[in-house]
């Protein structure tokens, strides 16, 4: 990694005790580990160890401590709703490690080599009755120490947001320029008349995953795995469809804000329909409008929160994402305006 600063995942008294929690998690499941321990996956926020046993491939997985909930939160949900959450063996939720079984393969596989969104189907189905499921489980969630993103909160956090002016990279390369910034802090009163508008239709708070792809479902004998919460939030769960719908923009080789196809437009009629013991169809389709802006700023408070306990080399190695996505913020505003 010349160039960048070393990850906490590379160090090898860090990396020594990970393989000797797993080592003793294992055996006390009466697990044997039959091969060495593979490290395929590092990012400042997490990393992933892959270790072969006697019954088949299982996985470990570290958070950093801004996220370190994500342990705590992967067991409750795993109690909650066993049926489509990671099989854990062992959590350390002080240290936020997980070591888990083989959920399958990613239903990407089952997608963007043929650009078929039928999987999807049962999956959006199921993610939209366990966020109504969830929405009763609201304070325990957010005891747990998850990001509360409430529309309540969201315009306090938005102008917090816009206050801390270095993370906004203005008159920079890739961040915003003096009059988008402004264009930003004008809109102050509007994002929270928008979040005033969309809480009216009465659609419950629920838990948001906040990386809603095609790389985050695992599907293994008929059954599906919904993993990796590190980005989760307690807010309106339609905030879920702006990564939802970015997956399969990635999927279909479609432009950014390009209409959706009739696949896409089936499948958020599938999810929508699962929310209509609250609201009639053609209210829902409104509050969907309305909960792409307030999609993207949730997005950018999720990247803001990571990026900004970051440094050196590694900060300017993701930057530009916040304001990149504050820009995205802008163009859903004005959607709604026209």
């Amino acid at each position: 990694m010349t160039g960048r600063s070393i990850l906490k995942w590379e160090d090898p008294n860090w990396q020594k005790q990970a393989h000797e929690w797993i080592r003793t998690q294992a055996e006390r499941q009466s697990i044997q580990i039959t091969g060495e321990i593979e490290q395929p996956h590092m990012v400042p926020w997490s990393t992933v160890m892959r270790i072969p046993t006697n019954e088949g491939t299982i996985f470990f997985k570290a958070t950093a401590m801004e996220t370190v909930y994500e342990s705590a939160l992967t067991e409750k949900l795993a109690g909650w709703f066993p049926d489509c959450m990671p099989e854990l063996i062992a959590v350390d939720t002080t240290r936020g490690w997980m070591l888990m079984r083989d959920g399958g393969e990613q239903l990407r596989a089952s997608i963007r080599p043929t650009q078929d969104l039928k999987p999807w189907e049962p999956v959006i189905t199921k993610y939209a009755e366990l966020q109504i499921g969830l929405a009763e489980y609201a304070s325990e969630i957010l005891a747990l120490g998850i990001p509360d993103h409430r529309l309540v909160t969201l315009p306090a956090l938005y102008e917090q947001l816009l206050a801390d002016e270095d993370s906004l990279m203005i008159g920079q390369e890739k961040g915003l320029t003096s009059a988008e910034f402004q264009q930003l802090r004008d809109l102050t009163p509007r994002f929270k008349q928008i979040c005033a508008d969309l809480s009216a239709f009465g659609i419950p708070a629920s838990l948001n995953h906040g990386d809603f792809h095609d790389g985050n479902i695992l599907l293994k004998n008929g059954r599906m795995t919904f993993f990796d919460w590190g980005d989760a939030s307690l807010t309106h769960p339609f905030v879920s469809l702006r990564t939802f719908f970015v997956s399969m923009e990635i999927a279909l080789n479609l432009d950014d804000y390009a209409p959706p196809t009739s696949g896409m437009s089936d499948l958020l009629r599938r999810y929508l329909e699962k929310w209509e013991i609250f609201a009639p169809k053609d209210e829902l389709l409104k509050a969907y409008q309305l909960s792409k802006p307030v999609a993207s700023i949730a997005k950018t408070l999720a990247w803001h929160q990571t990026i900004s306990r970051l440094n050196g080399s590694l900060r300017e190695e993701y930057a530009w994402i916040v304001p990149e996505v504050l820009k995205e913020f802008m163009v859903y505003e004005k959607m709604l305006a026209d």
